[in-house]
């Protein structure tokens, strides 16, 4: 909005100009974002403790976490809304809100957010400890995906090649089968997420560290100059995507202000599903899909872990793990669920850092 309120008034008063640049509505989208959250936070949480809205930490599949989850009772969930709202809007405050990829990611964050409110409602308010049956939720996931996927492939233009990491001008050409490309990557994120937020501030946390590197993907895939020098394909008009990622990053820091360890309100499916299938977008429209296995490390290490236990136990009656995913596994084995959160934002942080040199090491 303030793109197209204030740029054109830049013939009035040259400070108006500012608002031509994508760096600049960046790093204020953040922002934005950032306080969105932080002021609108304790609105949101006490108004989801008023429509008793919490968390039921027992599950008849894990009796045994409950004793280190117990005191988590009742603590208020689909704190995800207070995620969207944020990113929504500070992203339509500061994007140019006409520009095709804009679009798309704000569909795409609320569509998911969407599918998996409708979760969160069905086992808040059914008492269905499942939510939405596993078929219903996937077509939900499987859509959208679709459509971008189908987008992508019939737009004017566009390419159906893979950026490959460390190669210059390496692509690898996959025709139709782009689309279910775009369908894997989309919904693996969405759902990877969903599997890593188990503890408090965990998959937030890491969702920072890949917001942030997108934020800088996203801006070097749209700049021709920087695109060209770095030899990664240009995609005109993708930089706005960096707001789109600054609105992220912002959220999702202010949403750990309130989720970091004891959390007060949980995302639940509506934030995670949400903020996977935003990510996995994003990937996919600025040509980075590969990265995203490098930078989002730490949530395909724990949609495998789920993965690698339930083929070992269904092959050979073994679990591989204490628990899946992951995160629980060091939990049973007595590391603190502060400790374990940190080292996994360490990691998140080192392979953003890996992915961001792959820009260079071409």
């Amino acid at each position: 909005m303030f793109y197209h309120l204030f740029y054109p008034l830049r013939d009035i008063w040259f400070g108006f100009n500012v608002f031509k640049y994508i760096t600049f509505r960046t790093a204020f989208a953040s922002i934005t974002a950032f306080l969105i959250s932080i002021i609108a936070g304790p609105f949101v949480i006490k108004w989801l403790k008023n429509l008793k809205i919490g968390e039921d930490t027992f599950r008849k599949d894990a009796p045994n976490l409950y004793q280190y989850h117990k005191h988590k009772e009742g603590t208020p969930t689909m704190g995800g809304l207070l995620i969207i709202i944020s990113v929504v809007s500070s992203t339509l405050l500061w994007a140019d809100y006409t520009n095709k990829y804009i679009v798309i990611a704000l569909m795409s964050i609320l569509w998911f957010g969407a599918v998996g409110f409708v979760d969160d409602r069905i086992k808040l308010t059914r008492k269905k400890s499942r939510g939405l049956l596993m078929a219903t939720k996937l077509t939900g996931q499987l859509l959208p995906a679709f459509l971008i996927g189908l987008y992508l492939y019939i737009e004017p233009g566009a390419t159906t090649n893979l950026d490959i990491p460390f190669f210059k001008k390496v692509f690898l050409d996959l025709g139709v089968y782009y689309i279910f490309f775009v369908i894997l990557v989309i919904v693996a994120s969405s759902n990877a997420v969903n599997l890593t937020d188990g503890l408090d501030g965990l998959a937030i946390g890491c969702v920072c560290a890949i917001a942030l590197t997108y934020t800088i993907f996203s801006y070097v895939s749209g700049h021709m100059t920087i695109a060209e020098y770095l030899r990664i394909l240009y995609i005109p008009g993708s930089g706005e995507l960096s707001i789109f990622c600054a609105s992220m990053l912002g959220a999702s820091l202010g949403f750990l202000w309130f989720n970091s360890h004891p959390a007060t309100v949980f995302m639940g499916d509506t934030g995670s599903l949400a903020l996977g299938g935003a990510i996995g977008a994003v990937a996919v429209l600025i040509k980075k899909e590969l990265l995203l296995f490098v930078v989002g490390g730490i949530f395909v290490v724990e949609a495998l872990s789920v993965i690698m236990q339930i083929a070992s136990f269904r092959l050979m009656g073994k679990r591989i793990f204490l628990m899946a995913p992951l995160h629980h596994h060091f939990q049973i084995k007595g590391w603190a669920e502060s400790k374990i959160t940190i080292r996994f934002w360490i990691v998140a942080i080192v392979l953003a850092l890996f992915g961001l040199v792959t820009l260079k090491l071409r």
